[in-house]
């Protein structure tokens, strides 16, 4: 009985289940169809743990494998960068130091002829400034230009269409701006021969003029009569410095050809002697004032010419105070000077009046003139009827 019970109470639990799932889908048969549940947003996709362990072991294969060749570029583009900087401070300040040195060489050597080029402090300034402001900004864009391209081919960039693109870019721009790289390279060159410079009277052929500013691509003139002219640096086909060395002041002294040399040259060094010795003409003359002689001897006047070596800018000084000079010397001593027209000799008879043998105008001359009139032809009778 024991068996009897146990096995019913094993077997009873299943009849039963079966039972209860029979009549519930019985009676969901006869209900009907149940409705379909409306549809939810899906989730998102969360990676599972087993994908981010393969994403993570990707990566860090990735890293391990190209750690180096990062390393070693990062370590060669911080090598150039060091080197180019480095290299354009230590080229900038020997450009600097060589521009100092010449400015104190050029200032202690007296008397050469490099002293006698260079005439003011401002214009050595303006020279020096000009000169390693072109040196350096050249080094410059040699360094970093370079350090660039190096740094593009390190990182495994081809540069054989960016030098093309800029071979033609530069192509074009020098075809386009050639005015301005004339005027630039014509600066350079004007500043490295110090053709000129701060102070200087210079003739630059479209202008005249005191420089009071030079620049790489334009020159500023003060005219004499106080206007600026800009004067563009490629334009200048010449220059005439009067400003350089030393200057000539020439004066051309017009007498009659009836004056007595002698006393004429006595006269003149007497001038010169005592203009010499007298301030601030002393310190403007740079030697003697001499008489070269006779420039031209003519049927009623001869021309003594007497010259001076000047400061330099200061010859046209010299020549006025040396005119006004003579002029009262020689209305001292009696010496007439002549010039312009010719003058008459004393004592020559006057020039006969060229026009007193040409006859009077006929009256005839004038076609309006009743002599013309009487005297022209009749006109025929018109025969037209």
């Amino acid at each position: 009985m024991d068996r009897t019970s146990d096995r019913t109470a094993q077997d009873g639990p299943p009849h039963l289940e079966v039972s209860a799932v029979s009549l519930s889908a019985a009676v969901l048969s006869a209900a009907g169809p149940s409705p379909s549940p409306s549809p939810t947003p899906s989730a998102p996709t969360v990676p599972s743990l087993r994908e981010a362990h393969e994403s993570a072991t990707n990566a860090a294969g990735w890293v391990e494998e190209n750690w180096s060749t990062w390393l070693a570029i990062g370590l060669r583009v911080l090598l150039i960068v060091v080197i180019a900087v480095v290299l354009r401070a230590v080229v900038r300040r020997a450009i600097s130091k060589f521009i100092e040195r010449m400015n104190r060489r050029t200032g202690t050597s007296g008397g050469t002829a490099l002293s006698g080029l260079l005439v003011n402090a401002e214009r050595r300034r303006q020279r020096s400034e000009a000169i390693g402001s072109v040196l350096r900004s050249v080094a410059s864009f040699l360094i970093l230009g370079t350090a660039a391209l190096m740094v593009l081919g390190t990182f495994q960039i081809n540069l054989a269409p960016l030098l093309a693109s800029a071979g033609v870019a530069g192509v074009a721009i020098g075809f386009g701006a050639r005015n301005l790289v004339t005027d630039f390279l014509s600066g350079v060159f004007m500043i490295l021969e110090d053709q000129y410079g701060v102070g200087d009277s210079i003739d630059a052929g479209v202008a005249s003029g005191e420089v009071i500013e030079v620049g790489l691509r334009v020159t500023k003139l003060r005219g004499a009569d106080g206007e600026i002219w800009y004067v563009r640096n490629g334009e200048v086909k010449r220059i005439g410095n009067l400003s350089q060395g030393w200057s000539t002041a020439g004066v051309d002294v017009t007498v009659r050809s009836d004056e007595n040399l002698d006393k004429v040259k006595e006269t003149l060094t007497a001038v010169g002697e005592r203009m010499s010795k007298e301030e601030p003409w002393n310190e403007m003359l740079w030697g003697p004032i001499e008489i070269l002689g006779l420039d031209s001897v003519l049927l009623d006047s001869m021309v003594v010419r007497v010259s001076a070596k000047t400061m330099p800018g200061k010859s046209l000084t010299v020549e006025r105070e040396l005119r006004w000079r003579i002029k009262r010397a020689f209305d001292a001593a009696g010496i007439a000077i002549v010039g312009g027209a010719t003058v008459p000799l004393e004592g020559a008879p006057a020039a006969a009046d060229p026009t007193a043998g040409v006859a009077a105008p006929s009256a005839y001359a004038s076609t309006v003139s009743p002599q013309s009139i009487a005297a022209s032809p009749i006109p025929p009778p018109s025969t037209s009827k």
